[in-house]
């Protein structure tokens, strides 16, 4: 887009959307078919699995709408439709809270339904928001896909695809495998950890939705600066970002901290687990503006084409520092939720720190240079398999 290639960015997004549907559908199967293992090589008590497992089930596999939504939100987001993108997510999210008011309570004659009322609502939800983004990228984009598209690959434009997205991709799944095994450290605390945990992140989710924001359109700013060759107004423009989130999420998080206690409250009535969640969101005062620096840093290192070296540094701090620590500290020295998140806090700070640096050295030219260099010729070559 940046290059002004609108007929190549089509192409790219017809075959980001239909892989990523096919991808979705298999993850989708593998969910809901492995869905009690999973649950079981998570340690989740006993009691808790006839919650779990019909919600996991359900949630799991319905995953192929939410990566179809995921892919046609980015494409919109790459033409400046991000508002809608954001009102699509916020109808999803206000129709998941209003079903699971009445589901969960039987309000309207509905049978109060519990934990399975919760993944009904949020399918049905996620029906409606992927209906509503499939008309959205008609409308604003005018891109069609038919049929054909999800069977007729091009495999070239894919693996453009994967340069940058693998790495990205990599670095997810490597944060959501190291939590997934301190989860199972949490677990073995006790329910009441797990509890914490839980509720905790739900209200901490509310200050990262700033730093996701700002990094999701610092990386769009970034890409379209890239190929447009402003390398230098690319480099200031994060540095601005990075300020804007550091200001915004410390903020944010000492507002959050101050109202800790209330927040909880919303949850649960056990004093317990309000205390000890109030602890944790106050150690987030220190946590999330680490946090700001991978988010951001990362995905604009991202937009100009320098991928490996955020996925290699997520590799050695995640499974040599947060992992390792969370154990030590949690479970071997008897710290609990506490030494586990302290091993997070030096986690997301070594490694934000790294990507500052990253930035600041601007590594990353090199590899801006190159992706602009082939924007042009590399789509002349393309052509459908």
């Amino acid at each position: 887009m940046g290059a002004r290639d609108r007929a190549g960015a089509d192409k790219i997004a017809t075959n980001a959307i239909a892989v990523n549907t096919w991808l979705g559908v298999a993850f989708s199967a593998a969910v809901y078919f492995l869905a009690f293992p999973m649950l079981r090589a998570m340690q989740l008590p006993g009691s808790l699995m006839e919650y779990a497992l019909p919600f996991l089930t359900l949630m799991g596999g319905t995953l192929f709408m939410e990566s179809m939504n995921i892919s046609i939100s980015a494409v919109l987001r790459a033409h400046h439709h991000t508002r809608d993108a954001m009102l699509v997510t916020l109808g999803q999210n206000v129709l998941n809270v209003a079903g699971n008011w009445i589901t969960l309570f039987g309000m309207f004659g509905c049978p109060k339904m519990g934990v399975l009322g919760v993944a009904l609502s949020g399918v049905f939800s996620r029906c409606v928001a992927c209906v509503a983004l499939w008309i959205l990228l008609d409308t604003h984009t005018h891109l069609r896909l038919r049929a054909a598209d999800f069977v007729s690959i091009s495999w070239k434009r894919v693996r453009r695809i994967l340069h940058i997205g693998l790495p990205a991709a990599g670095e997810q799944m490597c944060y959501w495998s190291a939590f997934l095994v301190v989860t199972t450290f949490i677990a073995r605390m006790g329910s009441d950890d797990l509890a914490i945990q839980s509720y905790t992140l739900q209200i901490q989710r509310f200050a990262m939705l700033f730093s996701f924001s700002i990094g999701l359109g610092t990386e769009i700013l970034i890409g379209h600066l890239v190929g447009a060759g402003q390398f230098e107004e690319a480099y200031h423009k994060l540095l601005r970002s990075l300020r804007t989130g550091l200001l915004i999420v410390s903020c944010v998080m000492l507002v959050v901290a101050a109202f800790a206690p209330l927040l909880l409250g919303c949850f649960t009535r056990n004093a317990a687990i309000v205390a000890g969640g109030a602890v944790l969101l106050r150690m987030a005062i220190v946590l999330e503006p680490g946090r700001v620096f991978n988010v951001v840093v990362i995905s604009s290192l991202r937009a100009t084409g320098d991928v490996g070296f955020p996925i290699q540094m997520a590799v050695l701090s995640m499974w040599c520092v947060w992992v390792p620590m969370a154990w030590l500290l949690g479970l071997k020295l008897g710290l609990g939720l506490v030494g586990v998140w302290i091993a997070m806090i030096t986690d997301e700070w070594l490694r934000g720190l790294l990507m500052y640096r990253r930035w600041k050295m601007r590594r990353w030219v090199k590899y801006a240079e190159r992706s602009r260099a082939h924007v042009a010729d590399a789509e002349d070559s393309l052509a459908p398999v």
